[in-house]
């Protein structure tokens, strides 16, 4: 074996609905949107990631753009192994490789996650090299990367905020007790910055556009302490099909949010009721921690604090907390062997 583990690269990817992240010998070499550029006429993958998000809503016929994942699960099975096998080539220290090395790998996966989705999340693995595939529940992963101790029998609520969906966990003795994952999360905040644009100024913005808005000015509530200053958003206007602009205060996104950030505070309540007495315990003085993109929009913390009357941290760097906590696991296989599913 020790032949041939000389020939194998170690891998973590976070293969999120919005961006893919992979971890290779503990740094971050790749950060990238989830999303492809394929050619109609030939069938040809053109571009992936940023290039390829530059494009988004900027098209002509022949090309088209597709996020091969929904709802943190595969949707395009053929998109998504062509984007995780370039982004593998793309490593720096495999680049230089003479034939691509066989891969020993760990990916997270929602913890709502069917068998079939499952086998496809492997399946994709597998056809890029990859010998050794292990999968963890994004809010294991979450935790660990948040510099939790798992292991403890002590309990520990996470909430993973991704792009797709929204991942609910309370995690004790290296398991989930109970969890709850709600596709409520980034993709359907951006819409509902769409509609509401649409709505109430009666102009039409692009998936682009709405993201921007929302990372920009984006809230939970009304009344922040620090709040950002207005933003320009410029877009079409729907009753005369001019171009036009239009300023817009992160008090009106509040309001655009509210119903969906509703949503995500009942399925944490809706968690909370049903944990174990001994773990609520342990919840009620340990806090909720919070990672994932959708745990950085303004006031959201505060918000959740005031419906729980817990404590609530938000992890640094959120965005990384769940392939930080896949890299750990790659790197301690031995002790996190439990959790990993085979």
């Amino acid at each position: 074996m020790g032949f041939f583990d000389f020939m194998t690269e170690e891998i973590a990817i976070d293969l999120g609905t919005a961006n893919t992240l992979i971890i290779h010998l503990d740094k971050v070499v790749v950060d990238s949107p989830s999303i492809v550029a394929r050619d109609r006429v030939s069938g040809k993958i053109i571009a992936v990631g940023r290039e390829a998000n530059m494009m988004q809503g900027k098209t002509h016929e022949n090309i088209k753009t597709i996020r091969p994942l929904k709802d943190g699960v595969i949707a395009d099975f053929d998109a998504s192994e062509k984007m995780i096998n370039m982004f593998i080539k793309n490593i720096p220290a495999l680049k230089k490789k003479w034939f691509p090395p066989a891969l020993r790998m760990v990916i997270c996966i929602p913890s709502g996650i069917t068998e079939v989705e499952m086998r496809a999340v492997r399946e994709s693995a597998e056809r890029v090299n990859g010998k050794e595939v292990y999968l963890i529940h994004e809010p294991m992963a979450a935790a660990i990367g948040i510099g939790l101790d798992i292991m403890q029998p002590k309990g520990n609520m996470i909430v993973d905020i991704g792009g797709g969906t929204t991942e609910i966990a309370v995690i004790a003795l290296g398991g989930i007790v109970c969890d709850k994952s709600v596709k409520i999360a980034g993709d359907v905040f951006t819409n509902d910055i769409i509609y509401y644009m649409r709505t109430q100024h009666n102009l039409y913005v692009g998936e682009t556009t709405a993201e921007a808005i929302k990372i920009e000015i984006g809230s939970a509530t009304e009344d922040l302490k620090s709040p950002p200053d207005d933003k320009s958003i410029q877009g079409r206007d729907l009753l005369t099909g001019k171009p036009k602009q239009v300023q817009v205060s992160y008090r009106e996104i509040a309001k655009a949010l509210d119903k969906s950030i509703l949503r995500v505070e009942d399925a944490v309540m809706e968690t909370l009721s049903q944990t174990p007495p001994e773990l609520a315990a342990d919840i009620y003085n340990t806090g909720i921690y919070l990672a994932g993109g959708g745990s950085m929009l303004r006031g959201l913390d505060r918000r959740l604090s005031q419906k729980t009357d817990l404590p609530v941290y938000i992890a640094e760097d959120p965005l990384r907390a769940v392939v930080r906590g896949t890299g750990i696991a790659l790197k301690n296989l031995e002790r996190y062997k439990s959790i990993l599913i085979k």
